[in-house]
């Protein structure tokens, strides 16, 4: 499958450089599918969408080129072309695409949509927007209780999809937080979403104090980030040629993803 690597949504943060919002777009069998959706164009047109403390910090730039319903369409197709949509979590930097694709079926943890629509939580009504999913997507909950994937103790093959969509448990930013793994046919990609926030942290080189101070603030279970970081430093370190991770806003694993796209 080819896989597109798009940036839907450039933010500067304060004290952190510039970051992305990394999405996949993949050219699958059955259509596309879109791993995450970045911004999309109502966030562009109602930045308070995104909530006032996240605009204050992470600075959006709020661009309409880069929603990914105009990188799609730029690249010759048209939105109903988009069947599936994947989301590693519901945090409205990973769904404000959700309303420019309204008949693709959007994958996602139950845990996810347990706590995003369900909890009465302040922390969770704050954290979650629910006028990002206000047009009523098509949610397909999926239980990860699958097989283990390459260390990964919990797995979900999305066989509804097609073959080479694999869904990762992976709590801790979030209680439903997944990763993604795409077969690209070269390699697999492994989408992890806010798993991590930085290349740093996989490399043990140094880190943005700003960014580490984010995201240990905003994880759910601190213990679980903290496990997970060294788990997915311990396969990056394996420097395995048929595995590329990436996350959701690195602009270096970003550039070399692209760089790297087509074998």
């Amino acid at each position: 499958m080819k896989v597109h690597h798009l940036n839907c949504g450039t933010m500067r943060p304060w004290g952190a450089g510039t970051l992305v919002c990394h999405v996949l777009l993949v050219e699958s069998a059955d259509g596309l599918v879109l791993v995450d959706t970045g911004f999309g164009t109502l966030d562009c047109r109602r930045p308070a969408r995104f909530g006032r403390f996240r605009r204050y910090f992470f600075r959006p730039s709020f661009d309409a080129a880069e929603a990914a319903i105009h990188q799609v369409e730029a690249l010759g197709y048209h939105r109903d072309d988009v069947r599936h949509i994947i989301t590693t979590h519901f945090d409205a930097d990973h769904i404000g695409g959700l309303a420019d694709f309204p008949d693709a079926q959007v994958h996602v943890t139950a845990a996810e949509i347990r706590e995003a629509m369900g909890s009465r939580a302040m922390p969770d009504r704050i954290r979650f927007r629910s006028d990002q999913w206000a047009h009523g997507p098509r949610i397909v909950e999926h239980d990860i209780d699958g097989e283990p994937w390459r260390g990964f103790a919990a797995a979900r093959e999305l066989s509804a999809i097609g073959p080479g969509f694999v869904l990762l448990s992976l709590p801790g930013h979030t209680r439903g937080h997944a990763c993604v793994a795409v077969d690209a046919g070269h390699r697999w990609i492994l989408h992890a979403g806010d798993a991590f926030f930085q290349c740093g942290t996989l490399e043990d080189d140094p880190r943005v104090p700003a960014l580490t101070a984010f995201e240990t603030a905003v994880a759910v279970d601190r213990k679980q980030v903290a496990d997970n970081h060294s788990r997915l430093a311990e396969l990056y370190r394996r420097r395995d040629p048929d595995m590329m991770i990436v996350c959701s806003h690195d602009p270096a694993l970003f550039e070399r993803a692209r760089a790297t796209a087509t074998p």
